[in-house]
């Protein structure tokens, strides 16, 4: 049984998702317009997966299990965002990605290449953010890089207002950085 139908989108060269049955665990209702897609094999109709709002799945992406994409986030390429992963703020998840369990990407980050998040461990190293002064990446378990300062997230967390201080972040830029890092401790990595 399909659980959407599509439509023109007509500001998209995608299709929107129109919910042909409810999916309560999400608040969608039969008849709610969902997100942008390109095709059906973008999204199982299996489970309680959706797309909503103004995020788009396209390419060879796939969304399935309870999976949830939401916000202006883009999944593209070959890349799988399944089980119980939500994927949001202005992500981006592409190439052969996957983000996979109860995994949580969001706010601007960057998923690429054949980068694999998921509940509680990755293959590679998944998250890269390109904040306003530099990058930052959880380069091992439970640590950050901000440029070329690496500590732990409680360090971060400790101390990182010093560390912005010794390298002239205005105030802007540490509350910037410090949703970065609150990001990075909430996803566990």
């Amino acid at each position: 049984m399909k659980k959407y139908k599509l439509i023109k989108d007509k500001n998209s060269n995608l299709m929107r998702v129109v919910a042909l049955i409810s999916i309560p665990k999400w608040g969608v209702n039969r008849g709610d317009i969902g997100g942008l897609i390109q095709t059906e094999s973008n999204l199982s109709h299996d489970g309680n997966a959706w797309v909503f709002g103004n995020a788009q799945v396209f390419g060879n992406a796939q969304v399935s299990g309870d999976a949830q994409v939401f916000g202006n986030a883009r999944v593209s390429g070959n890349a799988r965002v399944s089980g119980n992963a939500r994927v949001f703020g202005n992500a981006q998840i592409s190439g052969d990605a996957r983000v996979l369990g109860n995994a949580q990407i969001s706010g601007d980050a960057r998923v690429f290449g054949n980068a694999q998040i998921s509940g509680d461990a990755w293959d590679k190293s998944p998250l890269y953010i390109q904040g306003s002064l530099y990058a930052l990446t959880n380069c091992k378990y439970g640590h950050v890089r901000i440029g070329c300062e690496e500590h732990s997230i409680r360090e971060w967390i400790k101390d990182g207002k010093k560390i912005a201080n010794r390298h002239n972040f205005t105030k802007e830029q540490i509350a910037e950085y410090l949703e970065y890092i609150k990001l990075f401790k909430k996803i566990g990595k």
